[in-house]
């Protein structure tokens, strides 16, 4: 056998070796990786095995809308439904001065303990009168005017129960119809009287509220 035939048989039998070598280095490698990672967390620590549940989607909630009364809405863009809605949210009286406690004091007596719309219908003749030029041209010159009003007195008004629900109303109608939010069964009328009397006034009849009958 020739030199260069035995150095060939040499170089392929190394091949073949060191390619045996690999394959069982493999395989032990493969069989430790696949013990490592089926053994049980307490064969080799002594503690339970720690099980994660799956991953849940988590939705980010949408912001509250903000908050506020069912029935009216203090943005002056959102009408209320009701005058009652209305006058709930005009808040707790406030000190009044001037025409404002002029015109909740004509209210309150000329037309506590009636309707919404009865007092509302009173706090619109009132400021119909002081726009009109026909009669004073303020609120409290309209209200003191001698010989309009009843309740008033020695140029006053009696004293009034400022904790009570009626004048909470009162000065709510006279807020709401000064700032014309809300309509009268009666617009437009600068006359009443109770129905117990019959005026022969010979004007024209709008409306009857409670116990008022309204003319312009």
């Amino acid at each position: 056998m020739s030199f260069r035939l035995k150095a060939a048989i040499a170089a392929a039998f190394a091949l073949s070796v060191s390619a045996a070598v690999m394959a069982s280095d493999m395989s032990i490698a493969s069989e430790t990786l696949a013990s490592a990672t089926t053994l049980p967390i307490e064969a080799t620590t002594g503690q339970k095995p720690v099980i994660f549940a799956a991953p849940r989607e988590v939705a980010q909630p949408l912001a509250a809308a903000p908050k506020g009364d069912s029935d009216f809405s203090s943005d002056s863009n959102v009408p209320a439904r009701s005058l009652a809605a209305l006058v709930d949210a005009q808040g707790a009286p406030e000190e009044l001065d001037g025409d404002m406690k002029c015109l909740a004091g004509a209210v309150y007596f000329e037309a506590k303990g009636e309707s919404l719309e009865g007092q509302l219908a009173v706090a619109r003749v009132i400021i119909n009168r002081a726009k009109s030029g026909r009669f004073a041209s303020s609120l409290c010159g309209v209200v003191y005017q001698p010989s309009q009003f009843s309740f008033v007195r020695g140029g006053g008004m009696p004293p009034i129960r400022t904790e009570s629900r009626s004048w909470r109303e009162a000065v709510a109608i006279a807020q709401i119809a000064s700032q014309d939010e809300w309509d009268s069964l009666a617009e437009g009328a600068l006359y009443f009287h109770a129905r117990r009397v019959s005026p022969a006034w010979g004007k024209t009849k709008l409306a009857s509220i409670d116990n008022h009958i309204f003319y312009r």
